[in-house]
């Protein structure tokens, strides 16, 4: 390995200029050029949950970008499109925050491919100089004029590949950025489907402790009229009041929850909490969540956007070895200049006017103090780094998924056994009613069973909700409807734009 040292320019004859043009345009970068790692460990031909989803095939995938469609509720679809709004002013800051370092690492990237062309400028000058006079003896002094007119350029020969590798490395950061701008808007949107779920939920206990509420109101009047006809010591109606009290109780908690639930929305669409509002609807809660075409777990590599940007910041990574090996090697710049100057305005722009000069340099490192030898080292230790937090996000991405399709299977069959007690505890208590009007049980008997079957339906609405909110899980986890797909600008990235 050559030596790591400073810089000794050492001039070129102009006449290699052109050999050493073609040279650069000839050789191949040196570095590794990048291969994407193995996962740790055998990718699966199916998950382990059993389920609808191992037969799904690539065209039965999520909408692209609009996934939540899925589940046929115009209230999310407009809390989602507000949210996702990237028009000024509009959406979500934090959504603002992370497109514009998107266009900052798109910035640098046609930085660092600008560096591939020569910087050419342009110069006009003008002057007057008058030279002092007895500089030698006898030497009078005069007053002469000088106009110029001309172009520079500098250009700096790509013989080992430092400029393509780090062309090469800011194009992929770049790749990386707009991975990470759509794994930011699934992580945002996905947050925002579950708090919508959580607040449908709220909504459905609501309205059971509201029916519930107006049920024990019923029983209390029926407990004074028995307590007026002295059919009670005061027993019954302590309780009657006792059931009331606690339902107003749950009722205010329930509505507390669903403030705070409504405020966590309203930041996240990027509203201002004082106007924003969103009509109960107990039904949205009742809904089922769709099939989620989950497809194979090898596809979850190309599905997740969170794994893309870990895979291209890694490709990125490898590019800079490249850089830092070609530090180890000669750089060639070639300066040059063309252009016109005169003592005389007049004939500044006469042919006989004309100037130019061509300058090649090689630039030889001679000594640094080990400084390369470190870069490299660093960065080869950085890609040792990166493809382990490759492989590891990949193994959180099965886990993510197998842990909601497992989810999903326990709460469904759970919500059956919810389903089957509420139809049960209705019947308890419908029984035990009659036959407190028969004088056949006391009125704690009552209570109990309307204060079992009311629980029960609590139980089942809140399994509705999770089964949503897993669901929405779930659609994450398989990253959405984002795919590695060439986008419109062949990034492979779905194109980030204000909504319309």
């Amino acid at each position: 390995m050559p030596p790591s040292s400073p810089r000794n320019h050492i001039p070129v004859p102009p006449a290699l200029a052109i050999p050493l043009l073609l040279l650069a345009g000839a050789c191949s970068p040196i570095g590794p050029d990048y291969q994407r790692p193995e996962p740790a460990g055998a990718v699966p031909d199916a998950y382990a949950s059993p389920g609808p989803w191992k037969s799904a095939t690539p065209r039965d995938h999520l909408p692209r970008g609009r996934w939540w469609a899925a589940y046929g509720d115009p209230v999310l679809d407009g809390l989602l499109t507000t949210a996702s709004d990237l028009r000024d002013g509009a959406g979500t800051p934090s959504l603002h925050t992370a497109l514009a370092r998107l266009d900052e690492a798109r910035a640098l990237a046609g930085m660092e491919r600008a560096a591939l062309w020569p910087e050419i400028g342009a110069e006009a000058g003008a002057g007057r100089a008058r030279s002092e006079a007895n500089r030698r003896a006898g030497t009078p002094g005069y007053t002469n004029d000088s106009y110029s007119l001309g172009v520079d350029l500098r250009y700096e020969l790509d013989l080992w590949g430092r400029v393509r590798r780090s062309k090469e490395a800011a194009g992929e950061r770049a790749n990386a950025a707009a991975a990470d701008f759509n794994n930011a808007l699934l992580s945002l949107q996905t947050t925002v489907a579950r708090a919508y779920f959580n607040l449908r939920a709220l909504d459905d206990e609501r309205e059971l402790v509201s029916l519930y509420l107006q049920s024990q109101h019923k029983s209390l009047e029926i407990v004074r009229r028995r307590k007026a006809l002295g059919a009670d010591d005061g027993l019954d109606l302590s309780l009657a009041e006792t059931e009331v009290h606690a339902a107003e109780g749950d009722l205010h908690e329930i509505e507390r929850q669903r403030a705070g639930v409504l405020l966590e929305i309203a930041a996240l669409c990027g509203k201002n909490p004082s106007g924003f509002g969103i009509a109960p609807d107990p039904a949205a809660a009742r809904l089922r969540p769709p099939e989620i075409p989950v497809g194979l777990p090898s596809e979850l590599l190309e599905r997740r956007p969170d794994i893309a940007a870990s895979e291209r910041e890694l490709h990125a990574l490898t590019a800079e070895i490249g850089v830092a090996r070609a530090a180890f090697y000669p750089a060639v710049t070639l300066f040059g200049k063309l252009g016109f100057a005169s003592t005389d305005f007049a004939t500044t722009l006469d042919w006989d006017s004309r100037f130019w000069a061509l300058a090649p340099s090689i630039s030889l490192p001679v000594f640094e103090g080990g400084r390369n030898e470190q870069n490299l080292r660093r960065a080869e230790a950085r890609v040792r780094a990166a493809t382990a937090a490759y492989r590891q996000n990949i193994l959180n991405a099965f886990k993510e998924v197998e842990t909601c399709l497992g989810d999903l299977r326990l709460l469904s069959e759970r919500g059956e056994k919810l389903e089957r007690a509420v139809a049960a505890g209705d019947r308890a208590a419908a029984l035990v009613n009659k036959r407190y009007k028969g004088g056949s049980v006391s009125y704690m008997d009552v209570t109990v069973a309307e204060r079992r079957a009311i629980s029960i339906k609590r139980d089942a609405a809140r399994v509705r909700g999770q089964q949503l909110s897993t669901s929405v899980l779930l659609v994450k986890a398989i990253g959405g409807g984002w795919d590695a797909a060439p986008g419109p600008s062949g990034t492979g990235m779905e194109e980030p734009r204000p909504a319309p």
